[in-house]
């Protein structure tokens, strides 16, 4: 019954339209990126950028700027920083990225104190995409156009420097520029994912959707179309128990994308924990 009045409701109420289609770009444009998140070992980095951005957001909020200016500005300052301190001192890169993110995060933290509402808090850090404006929505599409663009444009490039770094230098290819590139696309990312899942949350939908793909397959084509639909089926099932039970829209979103990727940890054909115990017996058996 629940589903029912959620499809009548969906076809009655502007807003959950603009809902079910921002949850849907923002679930494929995390799977995407998460893909070479992952691949490239960044997932801290990941964190670190989604965090970073809160400054940012909350000082063009304060000053009537579109808050996708200071986010970017923000992400990319901090990115940019992280390698600066990891390349002129004995700290490490983790280290790094540690002490950056917190301290940007704590600044972000402070800049939202002069805010007059607790609620625009609470919506930056934890998402609400039942209320999603149409310039957001309108904003999150041309981001998602520009990073499946970009990722299309540039799939050789991104697929060496991923899997074969001393290649692509061979290549000629510009390895800190691609990195520093997809610093800004997942900056992008976050921006988009604000009213979805919020900053807090934006990690999960980057990492836990491309981890599941992970799973199900070797190859970085079928793991990036993988990605993107579990993001959707992610985004779409959240939505619908957000409306329909009344819970904290970024979280069952979250939660649903947990919830598929212990499904793949448990029976992927070829990872599934499962599937690789049944092998271990039949193996014990034959031997036996």
């Amino acid at each position: 019954m629940k589903i029912t009045e959620f499809v009548h409701a969906l076809m009655t109420y502007g807003f959950l339209q603009k809902a079910l289609f921002t949850s849907i770009m923002v679930g494929v444009i995390c799977g995407v990126m998460g893909c070479f998140i992952i691949l490239r070992g960044m997932a801290l980095m990941g964190d670190a950028i989604s965090h970073a951005v809160l400054p940012g957001v909350a000082l063009s909020y304060m000053i009537g700027l579109n808050y996708f200016i200071g986010a970017v500005v923000t992400g990319v300052i901090t990115a940019i920083g992280i390698g600066f301190v990891s390349q002129n001192s004995r700290i490490k890169h983790d280290m790094a990225i540690g002490i950056m993110f917190t301290s940007v995060f704590a600044v972000g933290i402070i800049l939202i104190t002069f805010m007059k509402s607790s609620a625009d808090l609470y919506h930056i850090l934890f998402g609400n995409v039942l209320s999603v404006r149409s310039s957001d929505m309108w904003m999150t599409l041309v981001i998602g156009i520009v990073i499946i663009g970009l990722v299309y444009l540039f799939y050789k490039e991104l697929l060496v420097s991923t899997f074969d770094p001393i290649m692509a230098q061979s290549y000629g290819l510009p390895n800190k520029i691609i990195h520093y590139g997809l610093m800004i696309l997942l900056t992008m990312v976050t921006v988009a994912s604000l009213q979805t899942v919020g900053i807090i949350l934006v990690v999960a939908m980057l990492i836990t959707p491309a981890a599941t793909a992970y799973l199900l397959t070797n190859r970085l084509w079928i793991m990036i179309y993988l990605a993107a639909g579990i993001g959707v089926v992610s985004a779409i099932v959240g939505l619908y128990f957000s409306f329909s039970y009344n819970l904290a829209s970024g979280a069952t979103i979250v939660l649903v994308s947990a919830f598929l990727f212990g499904i793949a940890f448990f029976f992927s054909p070829s990872q599934g924990l499962i599937w690789k115990a049944i092998k271990i017996r039949k193996n014990r058996t034959n031997l036996s």
